[in-house]
């Protein structure tokens, strides 16, 4: 029997073919009588579209057409995936989302019309052609101003801006102990506005066949079938059969990838009109417009006390800005995902949410790494820092006397916490950052004129959105399942599909690890296949950290079935009962005697039939199975960051970062220590360096390298990373889920560090030097 491969440090299955070149993304894809398409986009945030003049471009050299909202006009809007309800009971405002503007732009950036043509140069060429008369209007890009008395109105169906205002918990009693509370602390903070940075960017490659009427759309998506269903079903008005979507190997996600965007639909739709295939890959100037951004949040938080710091109520009020329109998940990333996890990681009985989400002139805003889990924690853990120094607690301390330790825990903003351990995340946390020995660090700082602080985050996450039945009653309009199917071949080797998708999270060695280890083979001999509609079983894709926890359950489900009817086979074949033949990781095994058959000779035995009676099981050995959770999966940890400023530049330097997570049962600590440095350094980049800003009149001011600033090597410590272990209860494999927990506990952790540092109650994001020096500057004068 092979050494056990879950929890093995194995190397990525994947890496050779990206280290070689050999990766195939969609820009790759070239189709036979390929043509390119460039995009004409509105320069203004707000304008009325009175003319557009094609007839220039139309005959420029190599343009095949050029088309306008026009001519797209009967095409349905991009949809929005999930129904808020407001505090009223009325659904949220959904104003059209067309796929080339009608009538009037929104955003700088908005499509305005297409040109297509024998080459890129050329439709870019002509795309400068295109002349488009705009009545400028005025505009709105802060969320805080959007329902401001005069401020100009984006859509007829919300005159005032407002697309819902919703809210969570009990208000009365939330106030009844406010007013009671022996100390209440209270924070205004700005989560700042994210632009997401894949190394690849988008791309779409649309093909018509008029042999059988069918669509083929290479696209860089996480989510393929979900892509397919909104664009068949919603916007183009096809049978969803007759359009197949592949997602091969795509360069990053973070979130942006999830959606249905307009250039997806417009190169497939146009791909019929030419009956040829059109290809269009993002500049990154067009990325930075139109892409869909992340957080934006504008809140009031409030946390009330007693006198040993017990937490009595939380009271917390968010602007979140949502762009022009609604993307795809826009709607649930400010409520659903993150009014529920305010309870964090403690027994706060009390917590209400109002959240008013604004339409503004800026690029649509959705899901970034972590999608409301990290604007909540950021909330959380600023004020839990910050009442610890009003309370003169230690930072800990307050946490200890307020953590969760009884499990299963129902918090009051509905999520039920299946198991966690705080503690010990936070335990081994203060030991490996040697918080004992920071107070004798400090002084070594100031003796050479420096600033030291030290900042801690506690957060938790909800991962692999559940179940369907629930997430539906909440205004999920698609399931939240997965599907895998286990194809076994007559030699014994494996291929598994999987409805999860893969875009930098090592899937073709953590499922393959899942799958190996539990047929007891080696890993070599189990390939994962993914991204494919045509070949994979409907799956919901990869987001919120659900693919190995919701992905990786529906395989070992179908593995169930597989071994089921192995142990069918292999019964017949060593002459005993069913009941009998013992499984065990490849064996099977008739229990009190040494007969025993490997996996592998059972698989051929499958398809042989006369080796089994083939009058009571068919031949072959192939299973599929769908899997929708029970729950959400609940990963916590603690994180403990030590920095350095110098107040002459206002430069922070990061001394040291120790992060200490519990993600259930791990499959590959390589990949999971991978994973969280990643989060990690783009937690870091939200709180040191990144801030998308538009001025006054909606021109995206940060719409470059050169103007927005990402983390670089230097900018990083050199992480300490650990886990601690308490598996999830409600998955077989006992998994949690961890690509987005460092983006989601670091930005706090972080400015916790530097406030502490400066000796201030709170400094906006992103903390750069600038805003360090000046804040500084501010504390001096007063």
């Amino acid at each position: 029997m092979n050494a056990p491969l879950i929890g093995a440090r194995i190397p990525r299955k994947e890496d050779y073919r990206f280290l070689t070149g050999a990766g195939q993304y969609t820009d790759d894809v070239t189709l036979p009588g390929q043509t390119h398409a460039a995009f004409v986009r509105s320069p203004h945030a707000h304008a009325r579209i009175k003319s557009v003049n094609t007839a220039m471009a139309r005959t420029a050299p190599g343009v095949l057409a050029v088309y306008t909202g026009d001519d797209t006009a009967k095409l349905g809007g991009l949809p929005c995936g999930w129904l808020i309800t407001d505090v009223n009971g009325q659904p949220m405002k959904e104003p059209p989302y067309p796929v080339l503007a009608q009538g009037k732009v929104r955003f700088a950036g908005e499509r305005v019309a297409v040109v297509i043509a024998e080459t890129l140069a050329q439709a870019r060429d002509a795309a400068e052609m295109v002349e488009v008369d705009y009545e400028p209007l005025p505009a709105v890009v802060d969320g805080a101003k959007a329902r401001a008395k005069g401020a100009p109105a984006l859509h007829d169906i919300a005159p005032d801006n407002t697309c819902y205002v919703w809210a969570l918990g009990d208000k009365s009693a939330v106030d009844a102990a406010f007013a009671k509370a022996a100390h209440v602390t209270r924070l205004d903070f700005v989560n700042n506005r994210l632009i997401p940075n894949a190394i690849e960017p988008r791309a779409a490659n649309g093909m018509y066949s008029r042999a059988d009427d069918s669509y083929t759309l290479y696209v860089a998506s996480q989510n393929p079938h979900v892509e397919r269903l909104l664009m068949t079903a919603f916007v183009m008005g096809l049978p969803e059969h007759k359009v197949r979507v592949v997602a091969g190997d795509v360069g990053g996600g973070f979130g942006s990838k999830i959606y249905l965007y307009a250039e997806d639909v417009v190169v497939t739709w146009a791909a019929k009109q030419l009956n040829r295939p059109v290809k269009w890959t993002a500049e990154r100037s067009e990325s930075y417009l139109s892409d869909a951004h992340g957080r934006d949040h504008t809140t009031t938080a409030e946390l009330a006390l007693d006198k040993d710091g017990k937490f009595l109520a939380m009271r917390v009020k968010t602007i979140a800005n949502v762009g022009a329109y609604l993307s795809t998940f826009a709607s649930c990333v400010p409520t659903i995902l993150y009014a529920t996890l305010l309870a964090g990681q403690y027994t706060t009985p009390l917590i209400h949410c109002e959240v008013t989400a604004v339409f503004t002139n800026t690029s649509p805003v959705d899901a970034y790494r972590g999608a409301g889990r990290p604007e909540a924690t950021y909330v959380v853990e600023r004020l839990v820092e910050t009442a610890a120094r009003d309370l003169k607690l230690d930072p800990a301390e307050i946490r200890r006397r307020n953590f969760i330790r009884s499990f299963p825990y129902q918090t009051p903003v509905a999520l039920l916490y299946d198991t966690g351990n705080y503690d010990a995340t936070l335990d081994a946390a203060v030991k490996m950052a040697d918080v004992a020995g920071f107070a004798a660090r400090k002084a070594e700082s100031a003796k050479r004129g420096k600033l030291r602080g030290l900042g801690y985050a506690c957060y938790i996450e909800a991962c692999g959105i559940a179940p369907s039945a629930v997430a539906g009653s909440l205004g999920a309009r698609a399931g939240l399942f997965e599907a895998g199917e286990i194809r076994v071949h007559p030699t014994g080797s494996v291929t598994v599909f999987t409805g999860s998708h893969s875009h930098g999270q090592g899937h073709e060695t953590s499922f393959a690890q899942v799958v190996a280890d539990r047929l007891g083979m080696p890993i070599e001999n189990v390939d994962i296949v993914h991204g494919d509609t045509s070949k994979v079983l409907f799956g919901m894709g990869t987001y919120g950290s659900r693919s190995i926890a919701v992905g990786g359950t529906a395989i070992m489900k179908a593995l169930d079935k597989v071994i089921a009817k192995g142990r069918k086979i292999a019964a017949h074949l060593m002459e005993a009962a069913e009941a009998d033949v013992e499984y065990d990781r490849g064996v099977y095994k008739v229990a009190g005697t040494d007969k025993k058959k490997m996996f592998g000779e059972v698989a051929f035995a499958a398809y042989v039939p006369h080796n089994y009676p083939h009058d009571k099981l068919e031949p072959g050995l192939n299973e599929n199975a769908f899997y929708d959770p029970s729950n959400f999966t609940f990963p916590a940890g603690s994180y403990v960051c030590e920095v350095e400023v110098d107040p002459e530049t206002g430069k922070v330097g990061i001394e040291k970062w120790v992060a200490v997570d519990d993600f259930g049962k791990i499959i590959n600590p390589m990949i999971v220590e991978g994973q969280v440095h990643g989060g990690l350094v783009q937690g870091i980049g939200q709180a040191l360096l990144e801030g998308c800003q538009y001025d006054a009149t909606g021109q995206l001011v940060t719409g470059s390298f050169m103007d927005y600033s990402i983390p670089r090597a230097d900018d990083l410590p050199s992480f300490l990373v650990d886990t601690r272990e308490t598996p999830c209860t409600h998955n077989p494999l006992g998994v949690k889920g961890c690509g987005e927990a460092g983006a989601i506990g670091a930005p706090a952790a972080l400015m916790n560090a530097i406030t502490d540092a400066l000796g201030i109650k709170d400094l906006a994001m992103p903390a750069t030097p600038q805003t360090v020096w000046r804040a500084l500057q501010q504390k001096k004068a007063a």
